[in-house]
């Protein structure tokens, strides 16, 4: 008899779950959830191999979290098994709360609320069902536990999110640049005054994950092509919304006619169980169910909307290095007016102007610290050639003007 589930990842290889809460979690309906949500949204519109997916991530970073809680351990730091198996639990559940699409409609079926807080309302019911046995992983999720370094590596500058979701969607996209040496990164992991460092001989790790990073933002999160694409999305829900709030029939799945005709806000999330028992049938299929059939709804926006979507004809984007002018903008709603034979009103739906903002190294998610080989700990930026210059804090920005062609 064995005591573990094997998985075989083709990222990963193999990955071991044992049997107690963390096989349960694996098992659990919330969970299973996320194997109908894509780890990249509409990003197949660019690189069709990426269709992996929310799930495939969350296991990639569990099996990363095992071998950093392994490496620590070797280094003489003490995380006890308790610590380890509630860490585990927190990477695997640390997505839990995203809804179709991942990121692209986190601020549009539902507004004031992160994924992230979404993702800790749905660990409270799960620990209920539980017996509270995810009451420490929690802890460690929500930064409240004693032991800082723990939530960093679930959320911080060198977690275990970040050095799973760069190799796996380089792997995924083919964008073969976009490939970390996470392996390496982890065993230079260390731990000073309950804070994640990095030894001194993995400095030039650190510098191709980070250049890395911003490579597959420009590259891959942020193309402009698939942001195009997800703007159409968001303008066909923002119409179903408005449609649905007057009282238009609208064809959806239960769920996500809830959530089309109520504006639901993070108080509602707090205060009303059916949300969030709405929000967890909702994953891809629903969207793409209702797209196809608002491509025959009465509505000509939402019809045309809709059939751009699921035929792929995109917005025309252009990368501009300022904003929009008035006098460019009153010409692009007067011509999409006069082509489309809509109101000057209705234009919103078939053109935006996307404010774009990449930073190689945002010191607001903490620093990563440089275990010198004296002892000492310094920045990254103090230590390294590559990285000790202003253009790597410094955000880099741009506007993608996306428009119906």
């Amino acid at each position: 008899m064995t005591n573990r589930k094997i998985i075989n990842d083709p990222v990963s290889g193999f990955i071991e779950i044992p049997y107690g809460p963390l096989l349960d979690i694996l098992l659990h309906p919330c969970f299973q959830r996320l194997s109908r949500i894509k780890q990249l949204g509409l990003s197949s519109t660019v690189y069709p191999g990426a269709q992996h997916t929310r799930l495939q991530h969350s296991l990639g970073a569990y099996h990363l979290m095992g071998g950093a809680i392994k490496h620590l351990q070797e280094k003489g730091n003490f995380i006890s098994d308790s610590e380890a198996e509630a860490v585990k639990i927190a990477i695997l559940l640390h997505d839990i709360g995203h809804g179709p699409f991942s990121h692209v409609l986190e601020h549009t079926l539902v507004g004031g609320i992160s994924h992230e807080d979404i993702s800790e309302m749905i660990m409270e019911r799960m620990n209920q069902e539980m017996n509270g046995k995810l009451s420490l992983g929690i802890e460690i999720f929500k930064g409240s536990y004693p032991k800082r370094f723990l939530h960093q590596l679930v959320s911080g500058q060198l977690d275990m999110d970040r050095l799973d979701y760069l190799r796996r969607d380089a792997f995924y996209t083919g964008v073969m640049e976009g490939n970390i040496g996470s392996d390496r990164i982890i065993q230079m992991l260390n731990v000073r005054d309950d804070n994640l460092v990095v030894e001194q001989k993995g400095i030039y790790s650190i510098e191709n994950f980070l250049l890395t990073r911003r490579l597959m933002y420009w590259q891959v999160y942020l193309h402009k092509t698939s942001v195009g694409y997800e703007r159409m999305l968001v303008n066909a829900l923002r119409r179903a919304q408005q449609l649905a709030s007057q009282g238009h029939p609208l064809f959806a799945s239960p769920s996500l006619l809830f959530f089309l005709q109520n504006k639901i806000t993070r108080k509602d999330f707090q205060d009303n169980p059916d949300c969030l028992h709405h929000f967890l049938k909702l994953d891809d299929n629903d969207v793409w169910t209702a797209l196809k059939v608002w491509c025959d709804n009465p509505d000509p926006i939402l019809s045309l909307l809709s059939q751009s979507i699921t035929d792929r004809h995109l917005f025309k984007v252009e990368v501009l290095e300022e904003p929009l002018s008035c006098e460019r903008k009153r010409q692009l709603e007067a011509s999409l007016a006069y082509k489309l034979h809509i109101a000057p009103t209705d234009t919103q739906y078939f053109w935006y102007l996307a404010d774009i903002h990449n930073q190689m190294y945002a010191t607001d998610d903490g620093q990563i610290g440089i275990l010198l080989k004296n002892g000492d700990i310094k920045d990254i930026t103090q230590v390294s050639d590559v990285m000790n210059s202003s253009l790597v804090t410094r955000p880099d920005k741009k506007y993608y003007l996306c428009y119906y062609k």
